[in-house]
């Protein structure tokens, strides 16, 4: 299937179609051998969207859109234009067919091309709309669902405007850079005069895994983030804290979740000259392993009733995996999905790097809420980060055949 360029791969319908016809070019009757990471195909349609629990792909690019038309049907259409440029692109193919190359060649092309014999990747794309969108284009207000309420103003926030908010979203994860890229910048391209980017973020190294096949990786700071993360095979989880039950209303976004994002600003410099004493303390793990203090591995559950010689607990009232824990917010968990990010640096010498943390929930004020407060006022790490951006969408569930984005929504 590597052999088989992005527009080649034009009609067949996923991975297991290319590697059929591979295996008849061949000549050879033998099962063609699993594609690898690069090669593999997400299925765009299903229950839910792909790009939630997916595994986590290593590279992110998110962008937040306004919309800059009143007229409902002009954004239906479009809609209905970037799903069927998002089915295609997810399964390796150009946005249209001979998109890149094979229309006038005197008239800009409808595929930009960068990604022309680039594989999947495992790409997929999230949708999301925001609670602004209603309101603008003239969406009836009982549609609006409760989880879009706004997020109030935690200690210790330094939102710029300009890193938040939004009508929509689409988030885009896959295995190659280039070919998130592509997918995002062809999607923003197709909007021109409908939408427009208000703001977008490029991600790298996962930090959280979303799949117990996975590796937990690490975040900037050089910790092990989201061990105890929701995962994939954890269907009771999910149904319980990520995804909106069948009978909530309104209606449109039952089967679907809420998208938390915040662009976590990371004092890279600062946090490198603390001991690593003070840093273990700080998130209550150990560096090396990532194993919650007093524990030997790290997924062995952590004791917080544990003390040490003295009688203090042995992670820290303050620890951050503490204050995070499922136990301390009365059960509440969430799926992260973050990334890190390095956007250069910020004019004095520092990095401008962090954490773009993404996650899904069914109920963003009764789960990030509560989370989010417990750590910004508790937490000694917010003395080494800064939100810098925030945001809210609500995902549809995921589509059967012939559905579009937001069809759930503008025919509810």
């Amino acid at each position: 299937m590597s052999a088989f360029s992005r527009r080649r791969l034009l009609g067949w319908t996923g991975a297991g179609a290319a590697a059929v016809g591979v295996g008849a070019v061949a000549g050879c009757a033998a099962a063609p051998a699993a594609p690898g990471p690069a090669q593999r195909v997400v299925p765009f349609r299903g229950e839910h969207q792909a790009g939630i629990v997916t595994p986590a792909q290593d590279r992110l690019h998110f962008v937040a859109l306004d919309v800059i038309t009143d007229d409902r049907e002009e954004l239906r259409a479009l809609l209905q234009r970037w799903t069927a440029a998002a089915e295609r692109m997810t399964a390796g193919a150009e946005t249209t067919p001979g998109g890149a190359t094979g229309g006038n060649p005197n008239s800009p092309p409808d595929d930009t091309g960068e990604a022309l014999g680039l594989p999947a990747a495992s790409l997929t794309l999230t949708f999301g709309v925001g609670a602004s969108l209603f309101a603008k284009v003239g969406l009836d207000p009982s549609l609006v669902p409760p989880g879009l309420a706004e997020l109030p103003r935690f200690a210790g926030d330094q939102l710029d405007p300009a890193l938040s908010g939004g009508d929509l979203c689409i988030q885009a994860c896959s295995d190659d850079p280039q070919v998130a890229v592509h997918a995002v910048r062809n999607l923003v391209r197709m909007g021109f005069g409908t939408t427009a980017v208000r703001w977008s973020q490029l991600g790298f190294g996962r930090t959280s895994s979303t799949s117990t096949s996975q590796e937990t990786h690490r975040n900037l700071f050089g910790f092990k983030d989201g061990t105890n993360n929701l995962k994939a095979e954890d269907p009771d989880g999910l149904r319980d804290q990520v995804w909106v039950p069948a009978d909530a209303r309104p209606a449109w976004l039952a089967g679907g979740s809420y998208l938390v994002a915040r662009r976590i600003r990371m004092h890279i410099e600062i946090w490198d000259r603390t001991s690593l004493v003070e840093q273990e303390v700080i998130i209550g793990r150990t560096k090396d392993e990532g194993a919650a203090f007093g524990a030997a591995a790290e997924f062995d559950p952590a004791d917080f009733a544990a003390t040490d010689e003295t009688g203090a607990p042995r992670i820290a009232v303050d620890a951050h995996i503490r204050l995070s824990s499922a136990e301390s917010l009365g059960g509440v968990r969430i799926l992260r999905r973050g990334y890190n990010f390095v956007d250069g640096s910020d004019g004095q010498g520092h990095l401008n790097a962090g954490l773009f943390f993404i996650a899904f929930m069914n109920d963003p004020q009764a789960q990030f809420v509560p989370m989010q407060r417990a750590l910004s006022t508790k937490d000694v790490l917010m003395e080494y980060i800064e939100h810098t951006g925030s945001a809210v969408f609500a995902c549809p569930a995921g589509l059967g055949e012939g559905g579009y984005w937001g069809q759930s929504l503008f025919e509810a």
